[in-house]
């Protein structure tokens, strides 16, 4: 499975002026509030929301991504790796040929859930992928466009992570460890991983 980002958060739904806040009450120290301390922040609260996104599969902020399967997991249905997910936007089918074909919106339908979303047939089975194919699932997922939608454990554990990520700039820490707290909080979020797309392409070699 590959799983591409197509679009980012906008810059104005990161909650820059609450690390601002947050690391003042931890430190007791006034953060600057310019253009330069604010392209900072945003970019410490970026990959604090990329790496609770990575522990969780939950998307906190709306955007579209594309997941490309050399085969459909199971034909009976196709759990998507990320939640929640608002609206799969098109299905296409690559036949490794230079022919692309959309699977009509009539064919499948979106399963939605809180932890594994999912494509299920209109009938029985997906349609078929060549065996040199590709199938390409354009979908959006996410809690909303603006940080008060995400839901307030997560939105906290995002910004304890870009504290710690400010407080450890430059400093050679081990950035893989998870601050006091965080896990905490994002524990009711996490979901067993299960494999997105060894079709039984794969299961039957």
């Amino acid at each position: 499975m590959l799983l591409i980002e197509e679009t980012a958060p906008a810059a104005e739904a990161l909650p820059v002026a609450a690390l601002r806040e947050h690391l003042r009450l931890g430190t007791g120290f006034e953060i600057a509030q310019d253009n330069a301390e604010d392209v900072a922040l945003a970019g410490f609260l970026r990959a604090a929301i990329a790496t609770i996104e990575a522990r969780t599969g939950k998307v906190l902020l709306t955007r579209r991504f594309r997941m490309q399967l050399d085969d459909w997991r199971d034909r009976l249905g196709q759990t998507l790796p990320l939640a929640p997910v608002i609206a799969v936007e098109k299905i296409e089918i690559d036949d490794g040929m230079g022919t692309v074909t959309e699977v009509p919106p009539d064919n499948w339908r979106l399963l939605p859930h809180g932890q594994r979303p999912m494509i299920l047939p209109a009938g029985v089975i997906l349609p078929h992928v060549p065996r040199r194919g590709l199938v390409n699932v354009t979908f959006t997922a996410g809690f909303g466009d603006r940080w008060d939608q995400v839901p307030a454990d997560l939105g906290q554990a995002v910004l304890i992570l870009a504290a710690r990520y400010y407080e450890d700039r430059g400093m050679d820490g081990n950035r893989g460890a998870m601050p006091f707290g965080v896990s905490t909080l994002i524990e009711r979020w996490r979901q067993v991983r299960t494999l997105a797309g060894r079709g039984s392409r794969e299961a039957s070699r």
